[in-house]
């Protein structure tokens, strides 16, 4: 990721109005900031999200609070919990996201 020609600035993630994305169940609420190539998310998943579509974008994804399963195409599960995180590059491993509990998480792409 090259950030570039975005001057200092601050932003309250935490106070943004949510856009809400459904999924296969439950939804997605996300408050978002995009500025240039660079988009700066925090995302929260309901119980019982799974994700409507397999993700092929890069991200570095932090979770703030929860649980969740990052799920590979190629059948690897992963579950990450409070404090983990996971990057992946664009186009490499195709991904999709569940939570039983429900999840907040912090994506940077």
């Amino acid at each position: 990721m090259e950030i570039k020609d975005i001057p200092f600035q601050v932003f309250d993630l935490e106070n943004m109005a949510a856009e809400e994305h459904p999924g296969v169940t439950g939804k997605a609420f996300w408050k978002t900031v995009s500025k240039g190539n660079l988009r700066i998310r925090i995302v929260e998943y309901t119980p019982g999200y799974l994700a409507d579509h397999w993700c092929e974008k890069g991200h570095a994804v932090f979770v703030l609070e929860g649980e969740f399963e990052s799920e590979l195409r190629d059948g690897r599960n992963f579950t990450l919990r409070t404090g983990m995180c996971y990057l992946v590059a664009d186009f490499t491993d195709a991904h999709r996201s569940f939570t039983k509990d429900g999840v907040k998480l912090l994506i940077v792409d």
